[in-house]
């Protein structure tokens, strides 16, 4: 178990929350822009500025995944009020989806149209899926762990759970831990669309009864997550902790998800089972709710074989957009921040709630609650599960 009820592992403390995103970068900003209906369409960081991060030479030679990744973390190790740390105890695990596809994807153009030579010799280092991770420890120089993560929609909150256990086990004292995804580019785009994947409106509705797919995001979010006792012995303020996780596999189909969920499920119960906490203590589900046809109803399905009686569920994919590989970061940031504020953020472009989903969808201006364990969920291409199990501090 993870939060050593009964194993002897050491508790896991989150002491540091970084976002990046198109509805609101910083930490409070993407609070309120979670109960703000966003415009149709993607949900690109149209004036992103890396420059407070790294210098313009730097940037030309990042992706913006990796610049993502880079501001996110910065964010949250500020956050947590770091200072003097042991750096080989200290590690980092950033997960992503599609990496550096938007470099990928403009080399190739001018590979095509200028020939070999005229390709970027930063090309490789831009594109590889561990950049970020790599980037972000060179950045903060902490020499532990540094390992990326790549299943697919379900990578981030795998990449938590991962970095949560190598502090409860005692491999690391602290780590840097989430995901980040900057793959709105042409191709991606027409490659979803001849999925049938998006949305026909540009807009994300999850659980509604007219749901047609998800629209795209990019963005990062990082978290800083502890050895409890060393955080409260420095004196850091705890935003929640890190119970237990849970990583299964349909093994299925390699887009659909296995239409019962339940494997879903089975991954819900092992992470309640890890986190020592029972289904009927459950107060929050920040669902995967991408918004299309399957996902909602496996989805669904699986939630209700666990829950007798279903806790409110939300999905903040409504408001954020479907950012693949940082999605179940950015989720974990809603959870712990509707933990600091009381409330649960409303499932946003939901208007009528699919009849055949029975589950105590949170709509309209969101819902007040009494922190308590909570759970994210996310379920990527692949048949990847991955659940994350929540506590409020103390």
């Amino acid at each position: 178990m993870m939060n050593g009820k009964g194993s002897g592992g050491r508790r896991v403390a989150v002491t540091g929350i970084g976002v990046v995103s198109a509805c609101g970068t910083g930490a409070e900003a993407f609070w309120e822009g979670l109960f703000r209906a966003p415009p149709d369409g993607h949900r690109e960081l149209a004036e992103w500025d890396p420059s407070p991060w790294m210098e313009l030479r730097e940037a030309r030679h990042t992706d913006r995944f990796t610049q993502f990744a880079v501001a996110a973390a910065d964010m949250a190790h500020r956050d947590a009020g770091l200072t003097e740390v042991d750096a080989e105890r200290s590690g980092v695990v950033v997960a992503t989806a599609l990496a550096g596809v938007s470099t990928f994807e403009r080399q190739s153009v001018i590979h095509h149209e200028r020939g070999g030579r005229r390709v970027s010799p930063f090309l490789v280092p831009m594109m590889m899926a561990n950049a970020a991770a790599a980037t972000v420890a060179m950045r903060q120089g902490w020499r532990g762990p540094c390992e990326s993560l790549e299943t697919a929609c379900a990578a981030a909150t795998h990449a938590i759970g991962h970095a949560a256990r190598m502090i409860a086990d005692g491999t690391c004292d602290r780590m840097l831990a989430g995901g980040t995804e900057a793959a709105i580019t042409p191709t991606i785009v027409a490659g979803f669309t001849n999925m049938r994947a998006l949305s026909s409106t540009g807009r994300t509705r999850p659980f509604d009864a007219e749901r047609d797919g998800f629209a795209i995001a990019e963005g990062a979010a990082v978290l800083v997550l502890e050895d409890w006792d060393t955080a409260v012995a420095r004196g850091a303020t705890i935003h929640g902790e890190i119970l237990g996780s849970a990583s299964t596999a349909d093994a299925h189909d390699i887009t659909m998800p296995a239409p019962g969920g339940g494997d879903a499920a089975r991954c819900i119960r092992l992470a309640l089972e890890d986190a020592g906490v029972r289904p009927q203590d459950v107060r929050q589900i920040n669902a995967h709710g991408t918004g299309t046809l399957r996902n909602d109803e496996a989805e669904t399905r699986a939630i209700l074989s666990v829950f007798d009686e279903c806790p409110p569920v939300t999905s903040t994919k409504g408001a954020t957009g479907h950012a693949f590989g940082a999605g179940g970061a950015l989720e974990a940031v809603a959870v712990l921040l509707s933990m600091r504020h009381g409330r649960i953020p409303p499932t946003i472009g939901l208007t009528t709630v699919d009849p055949a989903l029975a589950v105590d969808v949170v709509t309209g201006e969101g819902r007040t609650w009494q922190p308590g364990p909570a759970l994210t969920q996310s379920f990527g291409f692949g048949g990847h599960n991955g659940v994350l199990v929540l506590g409020p501090a103390g």
